[in-house]
């Protein structure tokens, strides 16, 4: 088998290649299950490698490929995935290559993501006509994550399990742009790493009113200023100190008019916890203060949670397998330790309750460097850290030990 200088020959081989590439996902952005163009281009890509794949996952926009290894036609596959969709969102980076796409942006590294799984499975097939590879390798391009609702498409659709193409999937391996890393570095940790991710609408019906005589009205305005104060009280006087939880509320929309009351007030909010139990908890809490108290104060809530996505864990031996990989492929230096978990969400949760699975982070970060945070509308994936993805995507696929 090929040595990490051989690997990273054939990486560097395909470098600019990636870059333009990336950067034309870059000015084409499509948001959760419009992903068609996308999608088309990573198929364009696999069948120019000669890599199989399937099509049409999670309603038509996902793909997996596929390259055989090994002897023993027994063997699970290896998974790597990427997610390919946009934010619904605008984009001011100052680049030649900026979106092209009113209202899209790739701000959250995605078309990265999608490239370096490509650039894995380029030099996987190289590799491939001439050893045959440890392990099976299963290539999943997922649509949706930013919704929360790809992976679990992806599932359901026999991305894992064999039903459509290749063997079932024994581990499975994912990574994320990471602007608070240094490039040529990757994190991750054993267990919690990342939140889970409820969002959830609340809809406030008071009785509307002339503003001038509030006493016969049921202020929807007022009733949603004291959910939000009461929301809180979930976090600061239900949850032990050393759980982590967050109930945030991030939209407000009622009324329009400066002497009228409005009969409505809608709003939107989002949970997160690192525990099931603490999720559990916090979302049947939402439920009940939003009605409680909208009751109390002469006015009705309905809420209603939205599908939202697991904490994501990392399998403790998956994880211990990335980590010894990483520190071969890399080197020590480049291995940081991510100390705590954060409370960002991630839909590769979805992969770790069928498979061993193990996120990572990817730096991407310059020396000295303001790097715009994920989701900002300057926020542009660092071309310097294709490289050190790639070679990771690959080393895990070919590690058998």
């Amino acid at each position: 088998m090929l040595s990490c200088e051989d690997i990273r020959a054939l990486v560097l081989e395909a470098r600019d290649d990636l870059t333009h590439l990336r950067r034309k996902l870059h000015q084409n952005p499509e948001s959760a299950f419009e992903e068609v163009n996308t999608a088309a281009l990573i198929r364009t890509e696999l069948t120019r490698l000669g890599i199989a794949f399937e099509a049409g996952f999670a309603g038509g926009t996902g793909t997996v490929a596929h390259i055989p290894g090994g002897a023993n036609t027994n063997a699970k596959a290896i998974a790597l995935r990427a997610d390919i969709d946009a934010l619904p969102m605008p984009d001011e980076s100052n680049t030649a290559w900026r979106s092209q796409i009113a209202g899209r942006a790739h701000a959250c590294g995605h078309d990265g993501h999608t490239v370096m799984l490509l650039g894995a499975a380029c030099v996987l097939a190289h590799i491939s006509k001439k050893f045959p590879l440890p392990n099976p390798v299963t290539f999943v391009f997922q649509p949706a994550e930013e919704t929360g609702m790809g992976a679990e498409r992806m599932i359901q659709d026999g991305a894992l399990d064999g039903s459509r193409i290749g063997p079932a999937v024994k581990r499975v391996y994912g990574l994320h742009a990471w602007p608070s890393l240094d490039v040529g570095c990757v994190a991750s940790r054993a267990g919690p790493m990342l939140a889970s991710a409820y969002a959830f609408e609340v809809t406030i019906n008071g009785r509307g009113g002339h503003a001038a005589w509030p006493h016969l009205a049921a202020d929807p305005i007022m009733v949603a200023a004291a959910i939000v104060q009461a929301l809180q009280t979930i976090v600061s006087r239900e949850i032990d100190p050393l759980d982590a939880a967050v109930v945030t509320i991030t939209a407000i929309h009622g009324g329009d008019a400066f002497n009228v009351i409005p009969p409505t007030v809608s709003m939107r909010g989002t949970t997160r916890a690192l525990k099931n139990s603490v999720r559990d908890h916090v979302n049947a809490r939402v439920t009940q203060i939003c009605e409680s108290v909208a009751a109390s104060l002469g006015a009705s809530a309905t809420v209603q949670f939205l599908p939202g996505t697991p904490a994501t864990n990392n399998c403790p031996e998956t994880f211990a397998r990335f980590e010894r990989v990483a520190k071969i492929a890399l080197g020590n230096d480049k291995v940081q330790p991510l100390h705590n978990p954060v409370m960002g969400g991630e839909d590769f949760s979805h992969y770790g309750e069928v498979a061993s699975a193990c996120f990572f982070a990817l730096g991407q970060k310059r020396p000295n460097e303001h790097f715009p945070p994920l989701h900002h509308p300057a926020f542009d994936f660092n071309d310097d850290s294709i490289t050190t993805g790639v070679e990771m995507f690959c080393h895990l696929a070919l590690d058998n030990a």
